[in-house]
């Protein structure tokens, strides 16, 4: 009886897990029949053909609105392998100026599925992308010999001069990567890898639109999808308006030739950068076209590191330039006033050592220690800070200099709009602590610090930056390259503006003291001296392993200034000897619009300079 019983347990629960596999069943199926698209798209994709219409990028303008970057047809050579019958393969290649070798090798990678996972012989592949005008046009007259093959038009970068290759970037296939990070790619597309292009793709990218088609069973493509109601049109991308003035950036590129370094021009009361060049640079249309991988690497592969963005990838000891931020520090501190003199004999004598200076009247006041550069004058004040025991100890004195420093935008990335920016550096005492001990240093230990020497690093983008900080007597915005956005606000940082830890008082004797370095006779920034405008400057020359380093940063006019400038040239010796005279024409460029017959001279010497010569130093 207990048996019976078990058996009929056993039966009625076999029938209830019947019962719930039944309704799942019918659950699942009236999900898929009644309230589910999955298999609607799994029939559409079998019987419609997308086709992509690839929207126009935005169009780039300078600042003047002329433009910079804008769209040039380009065209993939397509194939449908299945109607490729009777191709005259040898014609076929000459006609492409390509090999039988290179004809079969793609062939037998398109019917690879490994390689081309959605190979169909019924629809069209991509057998040669990016043909140029030249290239298209004989194809175009003969293409209706060449059975299967057909062109798909693309639109890709064009470039009005040869100009601002590192600002603007470049735009190149996207990768696996891109793809995963970004649902908007699939292969084949491209966006910007570099520069503005990739700071500002999603407003330059635009969005994709589509044709739908109706294919066979085959898959071969038979006609419009219902008459085209389901298509969608592209959306093009955005144009943008740089703040480069590209006159002004053809200019000094045309300067820099032959020569390694930067340029970076600032319009002080915007934080727009009107200029931005690093050199050795390249021609941007060499990023463009079926040549662009070849050409990429034989750039990639010069000594001279072409694709480094050395404005904001190079970290260079800042040199005397960084003479006029202690100056502003150390009044701050109550250390000096504008009246404070120090001696100096041919130098700073300080524990068994000299820092060595060059001749000039003694002792100095602070404008006139600007004005010739003197190294005494501020090692002398420096370590006057450092070792004042009102902070307590040299490393608190140190931490407190230091948070001064970082207020003017050093020591870390300044946040301009494009990337891959380096952060230069500041060393605190935590720093100091690691490399000779806890409080085993005092001020003559770091007194290289006191005239840019040392441990101090900064980028020409930084230095600038704090030249536009001087002009504005004690504030900045964040230097921008991009001036508008079309149908959208710039970024909120770009218009925040930054107010230093050094009050507005201080900054007038340190103006005095770079106007006076242009004026005076003591004053090593003469040449950069132009016949009717006030121009301030501080010269600076950089200590390196090989040749030193030729620095200068300069603004004018000097109660108005519209533009402030720092040119950076590596192994070019004394700030006085290259850097300044370039500076002193690109500011007559930009302000005056030519330069003057009379200072050509200083424009011819400049273009024939060969600095390339001397051997780079890693």
């Amino acid at each position: 009886m207990a048996t019976d019983k078990n058996y009929e347990r056993r039966g009625t629960t076999l029938l209830i897990i019947i019962a719930l596999t039944v309704v799942l069943y019918l659950v699942r199926l009236v999900h898929l029949q009644l309230l589910s698209d999955e298999y609607d798209k799994y029939a559409d994709s079998n019987a419609q053909f997308r086709k992509v219409i690839y929207p126009e990028r935005g169009i780039i303008y300078d600042r003047n609105g002329k433009v910079v970057v804008y769209n040039s047809a380009f065209y993939d050579l397509m194939v449908t392998t299945r109607e490729m019958k009777g191709l005259d393969t040898l014609d076929f290649c000459r006609t492409l100026d390509i090999t039988r070798e290179y004809f079969e090798k793609r062939m037998t990678d398109l019917r690879n599925r490994r390689l081309n996972p959605g190979f169909s012989t019924y629809t069209p592949q991509l057998f040669m992308s990016q043909l140029t005008v030249e290239q298209y046009g004989p194809l175009q007259e003969k293409l209706f010999r060449f059975p299967g093959f057909s062109i798909r038009k693309r639109s890709l970068r064009s470039y009005t001069r040869p100009v601002a290759a590192h600002a603007l970037g470049y735009v190149a296939e996207v990768n696996r990567r891109d793809i995963e990070e970004d649902s908007y790619y699939t292969s084949g597309d491209y966006s910007g890898r570099s520069g503005i292009e990739k700071m500002y793709e999603r407003q330059l990218r635009g969005e994709k639109g589509y044709e739908i088609y109706l294919r066979d069973v085959h898959g071969r493509i038979k006609k419009s999808f219902n008459e085209g109601r389901r298509d969608l049109a592209p959306v093009s991308g955005r144009d943008l308006m740089l703040s480069l003035d590209l006159d002004l950036q053809e200019y000094a590129e045309q300067l820099m030739v032959n020569k390694r370094g930067a340029v970076v021009a600032l319009e002080p009361k915007t934080g727009e950068i009107l200029a931005y060049v690093s050199a050795p640079t390249y021609d941007p249309n060499l990023l463009v076209g079926n040549q662009r991988a070849a050409n990429y690497r034989e750039l990639e592969a010069s000594p001279y590191k072409v694709f480094l963005n050395r404005p904001i990838q190079s970290f260079y000891p800042p040199g005397s330039t960084f003479k006029p931020l202690q100056a502003l520090v150390l009044q701050q501190e109550k250390i000096i006033t504008p009246r404070t003199e120090y001696a100096c004999h041919n130098g700073y004598a300080f524990a068994g050592m000299k820092l060595g200076c060059h001749s000039h009247r003694s002792p100095l006041d602070l404008t006139s220690a600007i004005a010739t550069s003197c190294n005494a004058y501020f090692a002398a004040a420096y370590r006057a800070m450092i070792d004042d025991r009102k902070y307590g100890s040299s490393q608190a004195a140190l931490d407190v200099w230091r948070e001064h420093v970082m207020s003017f935008g050093y020591g870390a990335r300044l946040g301009v709009d494009m990337a891959y920016e380096q952060s230069g550096m500041i060393p605190s005492s935590e720093f100091y602590n690691r490399v000779y001990g806890n409080r085993s240093w005092k001020g003559s230990t770091i007194i290289s610090n006191s005239i840019g020497q040392g441990e101090v690093l900064a980028t020409p983008l930084q230095i600038a930056n704090f030249c536009a900080t001087i002009c504005n007597r004690g504030w900045y915005y964040t230097p921008h390259i991009v001036k508008e956005i079309e149908g959208e606000a710039l970024d909120g940082k770009y218009t925040l503006r930054h107010q230093v830890s050094v009050s507005p008082e201080y900054f007038e004797s340190v103006i005095q003291g770079m106007r006076a370095s242009v004026t005076e006779s003591i004053g090593t920034s003469k040449g950069v001296a132009i016949p009717g405008i006030e121009v301030c400057g501080k010269t600076g020359t950089a200590e390196n392993k090989g040749v030193d380093h030729s620095i200068f940063m300069c603004f004018a006019p000097m109660d108005d200034p519209k533009i402030c400038m720092l040119v950076f040239i590596e192994n070019g010796g004394f700030g006085a000897t290259w850097a300044v005279p370039m500076a002193s024409l690109l500011l007559e460029k930009y302000l005056k619009g030519s330069i003057a017959d009379n200072r050509r001279w200083m424009e011819t010497r400049l273009l024939n300079a060969n600095l390339m010569e001397v051997e780079p130093k890693d």
